[in-house]
């Protein structure tokens, strides 16, 4: 699975991307099950595209499949997927 984040936004309206395949990976198994609760149905609700001045802006994109999100209206499992993909992705 391809997981890829792009942030924008924050002070210094920095854009930052990083891309993670979770094939052959160790927690591949937990990471695919992350995104996959991140992009379930009602995650991109109304409101959770604005965040809030100087907040970051997320695009999760998985396999093809995208969701826009804004912090701080983040679910535990979009945060640690974001988290894990710009720690350890390209």
């Amino acid at each position: 699975m391809r997981i890829v984040i792009c942030r924008t936004g924050g002070f210094a309206g920095i854009e930052r991307r990083a891309e993670l395949d979770t094939c052959g990976r160790s927690d591949a198994t937990h990471l695919e099950a992350l995104a996959h609760r991140a992009l379930a149905p009602g995650r991109d609700a109304p409101g959770h595209g604005r965040g809030v001045p100087d907040g970051f802006h997320y695009e999760i994109n998985v396999d093809g499949r995208s969701v826009h999100l804004a912090d701080p209206h983040l679910s535990e499992d979009q945060r640690e997927l974001i988290q894990t993909v710009l720690k350890e992705g390209a």
